[in-house]
């Protein structure tokens, strides 16, 4: 299937079809409270995806992921492991994500290079930080003041919820290291990646992958911030500057993610130069990568 036929599929899928599709998303309208995992993360059928993987991972697939439909709009909670089987994603499955570039004082990008225990795409290079919101009302971006599910700027609010709590758990930075008001939301992008380049296969035959609409946030911190890697998580962490990324990216030994490299190649550069101006860059639309 070609790029824009792949496309096309995501963009015709409507809101029943895939709750069709996909009976184990928990639509919206039926849930309440805080939900935590909708299916059984072992069950028989599928086990041989979990072969050989790290358990502490393995039941981080369990987490609840917001599944979209081809503009954003939230549908449904579904797990980790549903949203991230390439069989899935061929088939338009789309989930919601963000993406955090962390900048010290120098104006160098903190970098982390994923562990090994890793279920997608492990060992690689990628920004400060790259997860997924959870279906749950604070990352939804539901509060007191507003449950429009459909504005962006609640989805803004969401994801950064989301990446303080993940910038914590994989890196060890705490809360009042990134505040929530110093995160910048600038863009979002869609994307399809499997994960190919890990054991040198190739993306048609990855079990695992990623398609997300990806929400691009850019922290600017103090070089003092506290810095303490989940090893379960990352395995190297490091500041540099943008001439010293370009160095990495020469490197033939290094491997990256997909999505890091694309947003590198699209936008970041030209962010980089204007980290003190950045609000000229914001914008409120999808930008298509796939």
């Amino acid at each position: 299937m070609t790029a824009s036929e792949y496309a096309n599929l995501v963009a015709s899928l409507t809101d029943k079809d895939i709750l069709n599709k996909w009976p184990e998303i928990t639509p919206l309208k039926k849930i309440s409270g805080i939900p935590t995992s909708n299916s059984d993360i072992k069950d028989n059928a599928d086990s041989s995806l979990f072969e050989g993987h790290d358990e502490e991972q393995i039941k981080l697939m369990e987490e609840l992921c917001i599944v979209l439909d081809n503009n954003d709009k939230p549908l449904g909670a579904g797990t980790k492991k549903l949203c991230h089987i390439m069989d899935n994603i061929n088939q338009g499955l789309l989930h919601r994500a963000f993406s955090v570039f962390l900048f010290n004082e120098n104006n160098e990008l903190l970098l982390q290079q994923r562990a090994d225990e890793k279920i997608t795409f492990p060992g690689m290079w990628t920004n400060t930080c790259c997860s997924h919101p959870l279906c749950v009302p604070k990352e939804l971006g539901i509060s007191s003041n507003s449950d429009d599910l459909n504005q962006l700027h609640n989805a803004i609010e969401g994801v950064k919820n989301a990446a303080q709590r993940k910038l914590d758990h994989e890196l060890g930075i705490p809360y009042n290291d990134s505040p929530l008001e110093n995160f910048q939301f600038l863009t979002r992008i869609h994307y399809k990646a499997g994960n190919a380049g890990v054991t040198n296969n190739s993306e048609s035959d990855s079990k695992w992958g990623e398609h997300e609409i990806d929400y691009i946030l850019i922290l600017k911190t103090a070089n003092d911030i506290t810095i303490n890697p989940n090893l379960n998580e990352v395995s190297h962490q490091k500041f540099v500057s943008k001439h010293e990324l370009k160095q990495m990216f020469e490197d033939e030994k290094l491997i990256f993610t997909p999505w890091f490299k694309l947003i590198c190649n699209s936008f970041l550069f030209k962010w980089w130069d204007n980290l003190d101006n950045l609000s000229q860059f914001k914008d409120d639309k999808i930008h298509r990568l796939l």
